[in-house]
């Protein structure tokens, strides 16, 4: 389900780059950004998918953590896609 903001609770767990991560490259290369610089979780969310910890603290972790998971899968595995599909 989409929110508002254009974000699903999770993102896909597809084995394959799907829209929503071509759509969401920016976000993942933002948490990855976010993390690398130690940056509480809690603010990330807050900026990153507009949702206040202070107010749904277990959907902002979940958003974060799905959506953080799934940057470091693409840095893994879904770059191979976006290389292949340039080269076509």
């Amino acid at each position: 389900m989409s929110d508002k903001s254009g974000f699903l609770e999770q993102p896909p767990t597809d084995q394959r780059l799907t829209e929503y991560d071509r759509a969401h490259l920016s976000t993942y290369l933002r948490l990855l950004d976010a993390e690398s610089d130690g940056a509480p979780w809690e603010e990330v969310a807050k900026i990153i998918f507009g949702i206040n910890p202070q107010d749904d603290c277990g959907r902002a972790e979940r958003m974060y953590n799905s959506h953080l998971a799934r940057a470091h899968w693409m840095t893994e595995n879904g770059f191979r896609d976006l290389i292949r599909k340039s080269y076509h």
